[in-house]
């Protein structure tokens, strides 16, 4: 029987995490230089558009479907064969099929989403859209069903993710690594060229619209309007703000409080809680969020110390963010806070922390090594790269033909 309120929870949370999509544009797009602003941000607006198609062709069939093996999902929900305006029979049973569906494709649009913002400045707009098509369907699909899908085999083990952590953050972090290895750095990276932000407002504001929607992102993970989505809800703040101010604290150590070193604390914060978030009791996402400020922190620092053009770290802040946010739940989780879930080593059960290890290591390990693997095909068939000319002139122009602002561009 489909409960009306539930519904209407999941289509308005839907709605909330497809903003964070257009968040991610302007938070990545305001961290580039001005003459590759609109090029980072079409690489997230295409990324609404392909998943967002691919997504009902196969990708739900293949995340949600029928189990084979615990590894992926069948053809059975192929262009939305048998998801309907009834109730699944095993996801969501008190949600029409259609509602989770497209709950769960808005999860999949952001993660290719948020692997762009590794390879901006440099790569073929091309050459994305075929790595972002290989990777949904090699990657993202068989984690999703892993984790989430009724029979994947992380599920079965116990391995816990409320609202994406591994799913979402581990495997966009670590495929972001690894792509832009194959990339290889920006010219001038090396050679100490400036490239700082060309519009640090745009940062924050896409920040804010990330926080705003990272409320459905958790609080709708608990697929109605319940206490477990207002446990959710209040530990999604807690830890943003947390990471935040940490982040803050850490910047004033070393240099200076900055506007971008907030709001980069925030998502780590956000990131970090969010595999943990319908779990924990509020109060544990203050240990969760300080923790990941500083993690995401440092992580940044080994890798501009080492060289690594991992361009807006999506590593050290989601897949490091992510890592931290997984294992802190095998901490911090709690039975009582959420009677699906299982309690943590605080709560007696250190066994569950050996399980989120599992499900980061897998995660991790697979999802590095298969982007580096399509990275390197799509390199090889169609070349990742543009030419040093179009790099100088900037993707804007030579990608896209438009520009977002006048005047000289650096």
């Amino acid at each position: 029987m489909i409960d009306y309120a539930a519904t209407a929870w999941v289509l308005m949370s839907s709605a909330m995490v497809l903003l964070m999509t257009p968040g991610v544009a302007l938070f990545y797009g305001g961290m580039v230089r001005r003459k590759n602003f609109l090029s980072t941000m079409m690489m997230s607006f295409a990324a609404m558009g392909i998943v967002g198609l691919l997504w009902i062709i196969y990708g739900y069939s293949l995340s949600f479907g029928p189990d084979r093996a615990g590894i992926i999902g069948g053809f059975e929900f192929a262009l939305l064969a048998g998801v309907d305006q009834q109730p699944s029979g095993t996801y969501a049973t008190s949600i029409p099929h259609l509602a989770f569906m497209v709950f769960q494709g808005m999860f999949a649009i952001i993660t290719v989403a948020l692997i762009t913002g590794a390879v901006v400045e440099r790569i073929k707009f091309s050459a994305l859209l075929v790595f972002s098509v290989l990777w949904l369907t090699f990657v993202y699909c068989p984690v999703a069903h892993w984790v989430w899908g009724d029979g994947g085999w992380l599920a079965k083990l116990g391995a816990l993710d409320f609202a994406g952590g591994t799913v979402v953050h581990v495997a966009a972090g670590f495929s972001a690594l690894a792509l832009a290895v194959s990339l290889g750095p920006r010219r001038g990276f090396q050679e100490g060229e400036p490239m700082e932000p060309g519009n640090v407002p745009m940062v924050a504001l896409g920040a804010g619209i990330l926080w705003f929607g990272w409320f459905g992102f958790n609080a709708g993970s608990a697929l109605g309007p319940n206490g477990v989505a207002a446990s959710a809800f209040v530990a999604t703040n807690i830890s943003a703000a947390t990471a935040a101010f940490v982040w803050m604290l850490l910047g004033w150590l070393y240099r200076r409080p900055t506007l971008l070193g907030v709001a980069t604390g925030a998502v780590a914060g956000l990131v970090a809680i969010t595999p943990a978030a319908g779990f924990v009791t509020p109060i544990m996402a203050v240990p969760i969020g300080a923790v990941a400020a500083a993690v995401c922190y440092y992580c940044m620092l080994f890798r501009m110390k080492r060289g690594i053009d991992e361009s807006l770290d999506v590593w050290a802040v989601h897949g490091m963010g992510g890592a931290w946010g997984a294992l802190a739940t095998g901490i911090f989780a709690s039975a009582a806070v959420n009677s699906a879930g299982a309690d943590g080593m605080l709560y007696g059960n250190p066994g569950q922390i050996i399980l989120q290890f599992a499900g980061v290591g897998a995660v991790g390990l697979f999802a590095f090594g298969a982007a580096w693997v399509l990275g390197k095909l799509v390199d090889l068939t169609m070349g990742l790269r543009v030419s040093p000319t179009e790099e100088t002139v900037g993707l804007d122009i030579s990608q896209h033909g438009e520009r977002a602002y006048g005047g000289p561009l650096r």
